[in-house]
């Protein structure tokens, strides 16, 4: 396989962040409410109605554009979406979003599994189309969460213990062929035998597109929170250490661990696992809340921004979907810090 590099990220949050006195105000006393999963975050970001999915990839995007010109996005080979709640039932917004750019990809994909480990998923597809495919040089990787302003702030959704986790953001790769900011090795594994334990309800019953008066909410009980962690704080550090023995390196080398970020606990067992520092596993969640498939590229935009991330460190992306029937990670070799601007436009225009 040619070598493929990610070479930038860049990130949006919509509008100004939400305090919890939001859902505070409006929740329900119940045993729910006293479960560590569902400790709320400081803040969070809602999508502002009648924003798309599509409008928060192009502000994202927006970045790329400053830094590598319209041109280099203009010229993406392959394109590749996650969106949590998709604007239409039956399409993603990959095309919409070429349209609107002027994109004119070889190949769109909107990948509707992977959830909180979708960027890390979008990264192994990326890097095996653009190494398959001679002509293909650049991959453009777009993950979008805007289910917290939409679902989670439903009036009979919204005093549930959940609604004031969730926080919506959107995060956006930037790959191409090159040896900058190698990805060194990226493992995928799916679990087939949990993919039924994701459940949504709604009250009175009916399938989620059929009209009545209950409103969709994710359905959570204690079993099945008790189930769900277990296997979270086994998956991640399982994927992540597979990572790190196929690359030859030990879980201590990592200079920048960048999970998913669902709650507090998890942060703390995956970063005990690994050996690491608090230093070394950035934190979004009381800035972001759980922005499932775009906190991996959201906290680590945010890392890279403040200077954070020199280029040769060793980056791990790491993280578990739904519940449970999916995990990833990704080791890079650390190429897009902001001082090197000018080198990353040069590498995107000249392969």
């Amino acid at each position: 396989m040619e070598t493929v590099s990610m070479i930038d990220v860049a990130s949006y949050l919509p509008g100004d962040p939400v305090g919890t006195d939001y859902f505070a105000r409006h929740a329900r006393s119940d045993r729910m409410a006293q479960n560590i999963m569902f400790r709320a975050p400081t803040h969070r970001h809602h999508v502002a109605a009648g924003e798309s999915a599509v409008d928060m990839a192009e502000h994202a995007l927006t970045p790329l554009i400053d830094r590598h010109g319209t041109a280099a996005i203009e010229g993406i080979d392959v394109l590749i979406t996650h969106t949590q709640l998709p604007d239409l039932p039956v399409l993603g917004c990959g095309a919409d979003l070429a349209r609107r750019t002027g994109m004119r990809p070889q190949c769109i994909l909107d990948l509707h599994n992977g959830g909180c480990a979708a960027f890390v998923y979008m990264i192994d597809l990326a890097r095996i189309l653009l190494s398959t495919n001679g002509s293909a040089r650049t991959a453009l990787i777009v993950t979008v969460q805007n289910t917290a302003g939409q679902i989670f702030t439903q009036s009979d959704v919204r005093p549930l213990a959940q609604a004031a986790v969730p926080g919506d953001g959107c995060g956006v790769g930037l790959l191409c062929k090159s040896d900058r900011a190698p990805i060194l090795g990226v493992e995928c594994r799916h679990y087939p035998q949990y993919a039924g334990d994701m459940t949504a309800a709604i009250a009175p019953p009916r399938k989620y597109w059929e009209p009545g008066t209950g409103q969709l909410h994710i359905s959570f009980t204690e079993s099945k929170i008790t189930t769900v962690f277990a296997r979270g704080n086994r998956l991640v550090p399982e994927v992540a250490l597979s990572v790190c023995e196929h690359i030859g390196v030990e879980s201590t080398d990592i200079d920048t661990f960048v999970t998913n970020q669902p709650n507090r606990l998890f942060l703390r067992n995956w970063r005990d696992a690994l050996e690491l520092t608090p230093d070394r596993h950035p934190d979004t969640f009381d800035d972001c809340g759980n922005l499932f498939g775009a906190a991996i590229p959201v906290t680590l935009d945010t890392e890279n921004r403040a200077g954070r991330i020199p280029d040769g460190s060793l980056v791990l992306l790491a993280g578990f979907a739904h519940a449970g029937d999916f995990a990833a990670a990704a080791a890079i070799r650390w190429g897009a810090a902001p001082d090197t601007d000018n080198q990353r436009r040069w590498h995107v225009h000249a392969g």
